[in-house]
C-alpha cells in the first residue's frame, strides 16, 4: 500500500477510534485544513484541538474511502461518511478530499468537500 495511503487511513481511522493515534507524523506543522462545510484550521495544533474537542460531543460511525488517486504531490481521495452528536442528530454524506503533500511527505494541505443525500 502507498505510504501516503496509510497516512490517510491512519487519519480517518483516529476518528472511528476517538484517539490521536500520530497527528503530529501526518501533518505539516503549518498545516491548512477546510472541512467541507467552511471552518479552516491553520496549523497542526489547532487541527489537534479540533479533533480532540469534536470527539467529546459526536463519533464517528463511518468513514469509508471508496478509492484514490494521485498524481505528483496531490492525491485525491473519494469516501463516504456518517456521524452521530450527542444531541441525536445524524449526518451522512459522500465527500472527496484534496491533499497537498510537503516535501516532507506530510499533508500541508487537506480541503474536504461534501455532498449530503
Amino acid at each position: 500500500m502507498d505510504e501516503r495511503e496509510k497516512m490517510i487511513r491512519l487519519w480517518f481511522s483516529m476518528w472511528l477510534e476517538k484517539k490521536d493515534l500520530g497527528i503530529d507524523d501526518i501533518f505539516a506543522e503549518n498545516v491548512i485544513y477546510t472541512e467541507s462545510w467552511g471552518p479552516c484550521y491553520s496549523n497542526r495544533e489547532t487541527v489537534k484541538h479540533w479533533f480532540q474537542e469534536w470527539n467529546t460531543r459526536g463519533s464517528v460511525i463511518v468513514w469509508d474511502i471508496k478509492q484514490f488517486f494521485h498524481k505528483g504531490n496531490q492525491t485525491a481521495v473519494e469516501w463516504y461518511f456518517k456521524n452521530a452528536m450527542d444531541t441525536g442528530d445524524i449526518e451522512e454524506f459522500d465527500g472527496v478530499s484534496l491533499i497537498e503533500w510537503s516535501a516532507e511527505n506530510k499533508i500541508q494541505s487537506l480541503s474536504e468537500f461534501g455532498s449530503k443525500f
